[in-house]
């Protein structure tokens, strides 16, 4: 009896470690394609702030969100993210910033500051997508976190192509597998509490 409960527990263990070298996979080839297509605007999904300045991975996301515009793809960018603990301007006042400041016009970008996490962002920014009638978006952030973006972003219902950033400041495979650990946690959560 003892062996065979030792050989479950075996076999489950492998199909544990089986199951998530599978969805590692996906999350990882996922976030090696590009699906940038005309929009009607670009999603800049929000990360953290330093004072009024954008943490180095915001900024990859911010300057690729300007060259999607930049090369077309879509006449909006809006960008999403609330106020940080302790922070005097939200993530997407700061992405507006620095947007303007690259010579975007104002009236071209969106905000939305209430959101604190991947799925408000996105829940947001659908509502600021209807509020001002636009139907398709492109979302923008790092590769690793497509996956999960993609498939909340399917789950509000509304039509969107993942781009992410090719300047990801995540290049080591030390600094790639921490996020890709991070993300696998994040996955399995959204999956199963759906948030």
């Amino acid at each position: 009896m003892r062996r065979r409960i030792k050989l479950i527990a075996l076999w489950l263990l492998l199909t544990g470690v089986l199951w998530c070298l599978i969805i590692s996979t996906v999350i990882w080839r996922f976030g090696t394609q590009d699906q940038a297509r005309q929009s009607d605007c670009i999603i800049v999904l929000g990360a953290a702030v330093q004072g009024a300045n954008p943490s180095p991975v915001f900024a990859e996301r911010i300057r690729h969100g300007i060259h999607l515009y930049d090369e077309g793809f879509a006449p909006i960018l809006i960008f999403t993210g609330g106020y940080g603990d302790g922070q005097k301007h939200s993530e997407a006042s700061v992405g507006r910033s620095g947007a303007t400041k690259d010579g975007i016009p104002v009236a071209d970008i969106l905000v939305e500051e209430r959101s604190r996490t991947t799925q408000q962002n996105l829940s947001e920014a659908a509502s600021v997508m209807q509020k001002h009638g636009l139907e398709s978006a492109i979302i923008v952030s790092d590769p690793l976190h497509m996956k999960r973006a993609k498939m909340m972003a399917d789950d509000l219902d509304f039509d969107a192509a993942s781009s992410p950033t090719p300047t990801s400041r995540y290049r080591s495979l030390k600094t790639k597998l921490g996020f890709l650990a991070r993300e696998l946690y994040f996955f399995h959560h959204y999956f199963i509490t759906g948030n």
